[in-house]
């Protein structure tokens, strides 16, 4: 049996681990978020170095951050890992339009949070908080600018599954590719609950 010969409804419970090459990508995807780890891991140590260098005259992260717009982005954040696991679970049970309306639902939230990122980053170069003003503000827009940068690829890939599982179907070649770009999704909302933590609360208390 080919593995394009599953259809709709009657894939194995674990779809994505139901070929070789499906486990290999799985596998394979877990190694690249350790890489990502890393890369994150020296943003973040970049970050606490410099969080105090504000320079004379320049807004502190006190007075700068407005914890209840960071709020809202993470609540929306959070709730669209919380959907794409509705996603997966559709994907499990081969409940393809069921698994298509969750995926639409991520892709929605994260661009809501996308939304209120830009409008935050606008609202603080308009109170003198651009990217070459301190070492703190290139500290600050490369770890959370970079994490914006993974959050709008992550809505372009789940995008682009979509239209691609429409065409072709939920079988157990999609399935392995929605599968590690919901660890992906994962993954950068647990960055984003880091840097909740280390740039914005610890910014507030000091």
């Amino acid at each position: 049996m080919s593995a394009h010969s599953h259809v709709d409804g009657q894939l194995p419970h674990e779809p994505e681990k139901a070929t070789l090459e499906g486990r290999n990508k799985v596998l394979g995807f877990w190694l690249f978020l350790g890489g990502e780890t890393v890369l994150f891991g020296t943003l973040f140590s970049a970050f606490l170095a410099l969080r105090d260098k504000v320079g004379e005259g320049n807004p502190t992260a006190n007075e700068l951050f407005n914890l209840s717009t960071v709020a809202i982005a993470t609540f929306i954040l959070l709730t669209s890992s919380l959907t794409s696991v509705f996603a997966i679970q559709a994907m499990h049970s081969g409940k393809k339009n069921a698994m298509l309306g969750w995926l639409a639902i991520t892709v929605l939230f994260g661009l809501g949070f996308l939304g209120l990122e830009i409008y935050e980053f606008y609202e603080y170069v308009h109170e003198g908080h651009g990217f070459t003003t301190s070492a703190f503000s290139s500290s600050f827009y490369t770890l959370v600018g970079f994490h914006g940068a993974h959050v709008a690829f992550g809505v372009i890939w789940i995008s682009l599954l979509i239209g691609q599982v429409m065409k072709k179907g939920l079988n157990v070649v999609t399935a392995p590719k929605l599968y590690v770009a919901g660890m992906y999704w994962h993954f950068i909302d647990v960055v984003w609950v880091f840097i909740f933590t280390v740039v914005y609360l610890m910014g507030k208390v000091g």
